[in-house]
């Protein structure tokens, strides 16, 4: 093992570690507001002060949430600041890292509390709530999907045309070719923050663009980075975000559907006054947590056979076999990638295939071309 993997390794370890203690230490959290009453006492408290549930529903989610973030704020300084410049992936200053995660808090927050005026609203409507949630949240990922390489991107990131003109027309080529229209090719300053280097294809019809951090350009060769873009084009051209859009919203739809059984048998044993009433926030919350946790691993799996799939798509478009192997070593190395997860790890999280067997993979339907 080189002293970069076991980098990787003591690196995702204690990401590992940590993830796990935020979670147990939120689900603490609600269990203390629920079987405490401190969150029917608040609700008392707002409906003295107001007649609208939907005012009530903001209280709660503030105060709760609030207190959640406040807690567990030392795991995320620990994961999202220190840890990631004691192992060189981070170079931003600590007031920099703040500003980013104050917006990354406050844009999750205001969409985490769109989402439960929405399931606040529906379990108030019909006992079909979770259907009718289901349905409005789906519309509002698509809505979002759309919108992110202009509203979302850029209020953490610059960007600005790719000044290489051979460059751009060489992705735009290979875009038109695999028949995958975007908009422009954008680059992204993430070497202002640290030395990670990334490539995506965002957005939907009119808003899709390519985007490529500057630290990829800087570090990648150009038959580098076309290989890397195939792959991400091919996550188009296969329609995985489709795919994966209708799965997330299948799989939405059964966490709340669950989580409107475990609602409806336990709503009285901590003293509600109905399911909607906004009281049982913690409750739902506890649930919505469990019960994502335990779809996390068919997600995970799903994920890793499109990677799979955009890693063969890549191939086959450019046979690029030893730029791709290149590729994939150089992005392991910048960005600390975990070559060989454990394997129960990798089959609970991993979004991506490990790293030894992408490299593998495109050995071996290279050896495959060569033989044929």
């Amino acid at each position: 093992m080189t002293a970069l993997d076991d980098d990787a390794r003591r690196y995702h370890r204690w990401q590992f570690r940590l993830a796990v203690a935020d979670h147990l230490l939120t689900a603490a959290v609600l269990a203390g507001w629920l079987w405490s009453g401190a969150a029917l006492d608040l609700r008392g408290w707002l409906e003295r002060l107001t007649d609208s549930p939907w005012l009530q529903v903001a209280g709660l989610f503030l105060a709760v949430g609030g207190s959640a973030t406040l807690l567990t704020l030392p795991f995320d300084v620990l994961q999202g600041y220190l840890l990631p410049r004691r192992f060189g992936l981070s170079h931003q200053s600590l007031a920099a890292w703040g500003r980013d995660r104050a917006k990354a808090l406050a844009l999750g927050g205001g969409l985490g509390l769109l989402a439960l005026e929405v399931l606040y609203a529906s379990l108030r409507l019909t006992a079909w709530w979770w259907l009718l949630a289901a349905a409005i949240v789906f519309a509002g990922t698509l809505i979002l999907t759309a919108v992110v390489p202009i509203w979302i991107v850029p209020l953490f990131y610059r960007l600005a045309p790719l000044e290489d003109a051979a460059l751009t027309e060489r992705l735009l080529a290979l875009a038109r070719r695999i028949g995958v229209p975007v908009v422009e090719v954008a680059v992204a300053d993430l070497s202002r923050k640290g030395r990670a280097a990334n490539a995506a294809v965002v957005g939907l019809g009119r808003t899709r663009r390519i985007l490529v951090s500057d630290t990829l350009l800087s570090e990648f060769p150009s038959e580098e980075v076309e290989v890397i873009l195939a792959h991400e084009l091919g996550h188009h051209a296969r329609r995985h975000l489709t795919r994966t859009l209708a799965l997330q919203g299948g799989l939405f739809l059964a966490v709340l559907g669950l989580a409107d059984v475990g609602l409806r048998a336990w709503w009285r044993a901590v003293g509600l006054a109905a399911p909607s009433d906004p009281a049982g926030l913690p409750l739902i919350a506890l649930l919505l947590l469990g019960l994502g946790l335990a779809a996390t691993p068919f997600a995970a799996a799903w994920s890793r056979r499109l990677e799979r799939e955009a890693d063969r798509f890549a191939l086959d478009v450019t046979g690029a076999h030893e730029p791709f192997v290149s590729a994939m070593e150089r992005l392991g190395a910048l960005n600390l990638a975990e070559r060989r997860p454990h394997p129960v790890k990798e089959f609970l999280f991993a979004t991506h295939p490990a790293l030894e067997r992408r490299i593998a993979e495109a050995r071996a339907r290279q050896a495959a071309l060569g033989a044929a």
